[in-house]
């Protein structure tokens, strides 16, 4: 902020005693401009930010706005089971009421899981498996199909085992029907740099698989025989989904925990048929509109997902004392 100083030497000032009062109205005068510049540019930001959140909104809004007039006729319906296995996606819970709202649709022709998952909990992917087989039993005559895309390996393999059948690309990768445990091993690290762990216990095993101290091979053999368990229980589910259409015989580390490619796991019988969304609803279902019924997310996690977390922050700031 700039301010002009009068002259008090000049003539044609009459009262140079008046010159503060001058700067000071000029000061009071910037202040004021420059307060409400600031006041106009933080309106811009907010309303950038509401066109923003607004757009996306209209978007979604408008997509499943376009599915719903495509669900009038005869189509396809389609779930996504996508990102890591685990509570906070829940894909049980995405699993069980997409399933639901398709079978309520008379509409619907046929149900295609599209898969693209790594894998996760073996909790979280029994659920699933359990619910699309409960589900599936109820309404035998609506076909029920998974179509891999990228990856879909361990426990999302295990979901999908309970569809009717199973297509993927010839280069999507299936399987690794294993389970996997870890951790480190800092104790030796400790003693170099000589730290010394104090943890207090009540229970023999109640600090197992603590980095910090010493592993037991009783405890060794404790991990061991849980990782065993849950590995049967999940070999189990797979051939019940399967049924004899796996070749274990010729292929002895189909439950090694291996992966293998959509051509592989055909020769194996992990995988049907080649295929995708559009193929199998086409030319399989004979329905080839396709309608997602994914149920919605949480708008705040779709958000932060999709846009980053700088505009979480900006959307906080349209809550947080917009006026």
């Amino acid at each position: 902020m700039k301010i002009k100083l009068p002259n008090m030497n000049n003539p044609s000032n009459p009262n140079p005693q008046s010159w503060e009062r001058s700067v000071l109205e000029k000061v009071l005068l910037q202040a004021y401009q420059e307060q409400r510049r600031a006041r106009i540019w933080k309106l811009v930001w907010r309303l950038l930010w509401l066109v923003l959140v607004l757009s996306f909104v209209f978007a979604m809004v408008a997509g499943k706005n376009k599915g719903l007039a495509a669900a009038g006729k005869e189509h396809t319906a389609v779930i996504s089971l996508s990102g890591v296995i685990n509570s906070d996606n829940n894909q049980a819970a995405v699993l069980r009421r997409g399933l639901e709202a398709a079978y309520k649709n008379g509409k619907v022709k046929g149900i295609i899981i599209r898969a693209n998952s790594p894998g996760g909990s073996p909790v979280v992917s029994n659920i699933a498996f359990e619910e699309v087989r409960r589900l599936k039993a109820q309404h035998p005559k609506i076909p029920l199909y998974v179509v891999t895309e990228d990856v879909c390996a361990s426990g999302c393999y295990y979901i999908a085992s309970a569809a009717d059948k199973i297509y993927a690309d010839p280069s999507s990768i299936v399987g690794s029907i294993g389970v996997i445990g870890g951790g480190f091993d800092l104790t030796e690290m400790m003693d170099k740099i000589g730290v010394k762990r104090r943890l207090k216990i009540a229970g023999d095993n109640k600090g197992m698989g603590d980095p910090f101290t010493p592993e037991t091979p009783e405890q060794a053999a404790i991990w061991q025989q849980m990782l065993d368990q849950i590995h049967a229980e999940f070999i189990k589910a797979v051939k019940l989904g399967r049924g004899d259409r796996l070749k274990e015989a010729a292929n002895p580390d189909l439950f090694s925990g291996r992966i293998y490619t959509g051509i592989e796991g055909k020769n194996v019988g992990l995988v049907d048929e080649m295929g995708n969304i559009y193929s199998v609803a086409r030319d399989v279902i004979k329905a080839p509109d396709l309608v997602d019924y994914t149920p919605n997310e949480d708008f705040s996690r779709v958000f932060g997902r999709r846009v980053g977390s700088g505009i979480q922050q900006g959307l906080q700031g349209l809550t947080d004392g917009w006026w």
